[in-house]
């Protein structure tokens, strides 16, 4: 299987595009935007030399189907799915802050807090808690949002407002919505025998001010599951969850040395290594979804370009 790894198209009505770490981001006219899954993988903000086959379709299809599950709890920007690897829809006014939703105490909260660390973004957190753990309720730790290359930062409700990155209005908002979504892919996810551990949202404005979700919702690049069966005889014994999620890649590039600093050396990705990380992307999307995965024929550039013209011209 190939990967895309890159597009560079001119599509009809184009005035900007933007490369992010895995997407790659049309504009077209002044309110539509043409969105671009591709194969690229990141970790710890960089990304990776490799593509990872199927890795875009899947996070494409999850996103898509997840935006239409819970469009009753808050606007969100798509429109359509022209391509396995497309989603196009409204131009939003991004806030420079990702809402992060924790469930569970685990990845970079776990490290932090077996380090000694007791407040995370503002949030305290009790003592005695052990590795993936469940929160009593499900907590709420923004970050910033970085430019490629640099990395997303911690931050408070406090600092958010503060810096006047939103509104009192707006944050409240944001963190509503969070926590529904939260809680509705939570519902869902065990519908399917997983746990949704933590996630990620992006809201930005509408023109007329309306608060409205962004990107991607409840991927594997964006959230982390745990399988529920097990889950809780694996805790109590103190032994690693099986998992369904972007950390596994993490794990693997710090057990190789790996995390992200200046200096170090990406370490080699071999053919065996990007086969098991799109067998897991896979896993995940017919785990989540209750489907087959089908993967896309003609990876290529030209029939993306065919796809969303054809959608343009349809509209």
């Amino acid at each position: 299987m190939k990967a895309l790894t890159q597009t560079n198209l001119l599509l009809p009505g184009q005035t900007a595009v933007y490369h992010g770490k895995v997407r790659d981001v049309y504009s077209i006219g002044e309110d539509t935007l043409v969105m671009v899954a591709t194969d690229r993988i990141s970790a710890f903000d960089v990304v990776l030399p490799e593509g990872i086959p199927c890795k875009g379709q899947v996070l494409n299809q999850i996103a898509a189907r997840f935006l239409d599950a819970t469009a009753d709890i808050c606007p969100n920007w798509k429109r359509a799915v022209p391509d396995p690897m497309v989603t196009a829809g409204v131009r939003c006014e991004g806030f420079p802050v990702e809402m992060i939703v924790r469930g569970y105490l685990c990845g970079s909260a776990w490290r932090a807090y077996k380090a000694g660390e007791r407040e995370l973004c503002g949030v305290q957190l009790p003592d005695g808690m052990h590795e993936n753990e469940r929160f009593p309720q499900p907590i709420v730790t923004p970050t910033t949002k970085a430019e490629l290359g640099l990395h997303d930062e911690n931050i408070s409700k406090e600092e958010i407002l503060r810096q006047g990155l939103a509104t009192p209005e707006e944050y409240a908002t944001m963190e509503d919505y969070a926590l529904k979504l939260f809680a509705r892919g939570t519902e869902i996810a065990a519908q399917r025998g997983l746990i949704l551990v933590d996630t990620k949202y992006e809201f930005g404005k509408l023109s007329d001010g309306t608060v409205c979700l962004m990107d991607e919702i409840h991927t594997p690049d964006s959230s982390r599951y745990f399988y529920l069966d097990g889950y809780q005889e694996r805790f109590e014994a103190g032994e690693p969850q099986r998992q369904l999620s972007k950390e596994f890649v993490r794990e693997w590039l710090m057990s190789e040395g790996f995390s992200g600093q200046a200096g170090q050396q990406v370490p080699e990705m071999t053919t065996e290594v990007v086969a098991g990380i799109t067998a897991r992307y896979v896993e995940l999307y017919e785990q989540l979804t209750g489907e087959t995965f089908v993967p896309a024929t003609d990876i290529n550039e030209q029939r993306i370009d065919a796809s969303i013209r054809q959608w343009l011209a349809s509209r």
